[in-house]
């Protein structure tokens, strides 16, 4: 596909991109109304839940940087299209699961579809639009995100009260293969590489890994191993040494899979990711946390919960093109920057949610965070994309997707460590098991996750005032010459 071709046919490929951008927040964002139902099902603890999710978020945050590079090599489109192809091939197996086990395997191979879709979406797009328009198409892309997310809770409600949980990983797959199937006839199915021989750097994708693996696991099960455990100690000094590792061979490798300059020379790539990093951690768990909430403290139904949720996303699929087109005449600066101050009002406001508090209270609250969310991530994405050369689009789009996903991991560990800070173990069983109105224990571990889900938001809202600050630190726009246009 010549470079015409890509600019003839840019709208063509958006519809294409945002699809698979589509699938995996409209995943996420399902599952969250579905753990009260499908945990004693699968007889998951709280903390095994929260895995399901973070499983997910941890295979995405290793593969995505590797992947990135490959696919600036080997092809975008190629990579893109396989992620759809792995992303609902695990969707399948997620719906045939039999126990927690076979779940989390489930969740860890949509993972890696996640993985190849998120390092792809944004290059592509990138690559096929100028970058007068390039804020407006990548607000589109990011609209789509948000759509998921908005659909996500209210059909999760309909499917695990009509059709039974198994249903929210079932309804990926009509989606799945007609938008593959439309990729197959729309884009080329052979490309060649633009940049020569790639050497592997295998030291550094394996350092990558060990170095996020051993950060986010004791992260998650710190509450239940004990912040003071040598496992959790141990886990955290590994991969602090992997990090140490990662540096040290990234400036010596040949074909480095992160070119450490993005990062020292490279101001506004380093504080938007770094801004996208603190976002996510701050925001990645309010879905899950609010939805258990909301479940179990409030004793809402799953429809009505799923509905409720909707405030958030549904903001940010409207208004998340409106800031990404703003920001091609205004920059990103002060847009991420006020969103970052926004989400955390309205994190403050979720934190002073009470078992008795009105829908009122919860719709508004979210829907400030939405809010937030929509002025951040149009524009911050735009302004990482436009600060590299269009060969490292991808590389760019993956690492900014890590900072993303490791930020939801980080803030299923963090924020979810935090709303069961109050539990213990028997709270952590009992939390799901239905005997509220029956067993005083039950009873006890439901008023304590209200007061530590409160302390979650807290711990969020605090995140976003931090990243608030640094995405300041970006500096004034800088007008990027028209030069990351290139073939898909």
């Amino acid at each position: 596909m010549t470079l015409d071709d890509v600019h003839e046919r840019r709208w063509e490929l958006l519809a294409l991109t945002s699809i698979g951008a589509f699938m995996s927040p409209l995943d996420t964002s399902i599952l969250s109304v579905a753990y009260p139902t499908m945990s004693p099902a699968l007889h998951l603890s709280f903390s095994a839940a929260l895995w399901v999710q973070a499983a997910y978020l941890v295979v995405m945050a290793v593969l995505l940087i590797p992947l990135g590079r490959m696919a600036d090599h080997y092809g975008r489109v190629r990579f893109y299209l396989l992620g759809i192809a792995v992303f609902t091939v695990g969707s399948l197996l997620a719906a045939l699961s039999m126990n927690a086990a076979w779940m989390i395997g489930s969740r860890a191979t949509q993972g890696v579809g996640g993985a190849l879709l998120s390092a792809t979406s944004a290059a592509i797009v990138t690559a096929a639009f100028p970058p007068r328009e390039r804020g407006r198409a990548l607000g589109v892309n990011v609209m789509a995100v948000y759509l998921g997310l908005s659909l996500g809770p209210p059909l999760g409600g309909l499917l695990v009260e009509v059709l039974g949980w198994r249903w929210v990983f079932l309804v990926n797959l009509p989606v799945g293969v007609v938008s593959l199937v439309w990729g197959w006839l729309l884009l080329p199915r052979a490309q060649r590489s633009e940049h020569g021989e790639t050497h592997p750097d295998v030291a550094g994708a394996i350092s990558w890994a060990v170095c996020l693996l051993c950060l986010i696991v004791p992260l998650t099960f710190a509450s239940h191993w004990g912040w003071e455990s040598t496992r959790t100690i141990v886990s955290l000094l590994v991969s602090a040494a992997a990090l140490v590792v990662f540096v040290w061979t990234e400036s010596r490798a040949r074909s480095p899979l992160l070119h450490l300059d993005l990062l020292r020379r490279n101001r506004l790539f380093a504080a938007a990711n770094a801004a996208a990093l603190l976002n996510y951690v701050a925001i990645g768990a309010i879905g899950v946390l609010t939805a258990i909430f909301l479940e179990v403290a409030q004793g809402r139904s799953a429809g009505v919960v799923g509905w409720l949720l909707l405030s958030q996303p549904a903001l940010m699929a409207v208004l998340s093109p409106l800031s990404g087109r703003l920001s091609d005449s205004v920059g990103s600066r002060w847009l991420t920057s006020s969103g970052m101050a926004v989400i955390a009002i309205g994190m403050s406001a979720l934190a002073m949610l009470e078992p008795e508090s009105g829908m009122a209270h919860v719709i508004a609250a979210l829907a400030i965070v939405g809010l937030g969310m929509a002025a951040f991530s149009a524009p911050n994405s735009s302004a990482v994309m436009g600060s590299v050369a269009r060969e490292q689009l991808s590389l760019a789009g993956g690492f900014l997707g890590t900072m993303r996903v490791t930020g939801m991991a980080l803030s299923f560990a963090v924020l979810g460590a935090v709303a069961a800070s109050q539990l213990g173990h028997e709270g952590g069983r009992l939390i799901f098991s239905g005997e509220s109105g029956t067993s005083s224990l039950a009873g006890g571990a439901i008023a304590a996750y209200a007061l530590g889900y409160r302390y979650a938001m807290a711990c969020g809202a605090v995140l976003a005032v931090v990243g608030a600050a640094v995405s300041l630190t970006r500096g004034p726009r800088v007008d990027d010459a028209d030069t990351t246009r290139a073939g898909a």
